[in-house]
């Protein structure tokens, strides 16, 4: 493994160990290549419970039922699930439920993929127009203080929570033709 493989590493693990000392019991996730060093740590830890999803809308109703039940969730996605759940959102304002999800980002750094670019480009301002914190991390250094913030910003003080990770701190996405 590389210096900057290890890097990178370091700061997705480090996402890991802040949800888990944070006590995060359920991850509702759509399959994103981004979060999928979370993801795998989340499916074999026992004490917590994963769940994929068709949509990322689900995951809003989910973290809604985990805060209801006594649970705290965390919702994983890119930016372009952001668009989904916009309805859904009213709901963690009309109910004050407290909720956090973990957004990577795609159409911002050398995006290969057009159709990334536009929801990309409103996720941050749909964010707060639904009532979101939203923080932005492109520092791997600043990663674990980050998503520590926003847990305690969801859970402690009851807001609802987006951490963006930025799309140059995932790394650059390329097309494969075979």
């Amino acid at each position: 493994m590389s210096e900057s493989d290890t890097a990178v590493a370091a700061w997705k693990e480090s996402i890991f160990q802040v949800l888990k000392q944070g006590q995060i019991k359920q991850v509702a996730y759509v399959p994103d290549a981004g979060h999928a060093h979370v993801i795998n740590r989340a499916h074999d830890d026992p004490d917590m419970d994963t769940v994929v999803l068709t949509t990322e809308e689900e995951g809003v109703a989910l973290g809604c039922g985990a805060w209801i039940g006594g649970q705290r969730s965390v919702l994983l996605m890119q930016s372009s699930g952001v668009g989904n759940c916009v309805n859904m959102f009213s709901l963690l304002q009309s109910c004050q439920i407290p909720f956090l999800t973990l957004i990577t980002m795609r159409g911002e750094y050398a995006e290969f993929n057009a159709w990334q670019t536009p929801m990309s480009k409103a996720t941050e301002g749909v964010l707060t127009a639904m009532g979101f914190r939203v923080l932005r991390v492109t520092d791997p250094a600043e990663v674990s203080e980050v998503v520590d913030a926003a847990l305690d910003s969801a859970f402690v003080a009851g807001e609802q929570v987006a951490v963006l990770i930025s799309q140059r701190l995932i790394g650059r996405k390329k097309w494969i033709k075979d």
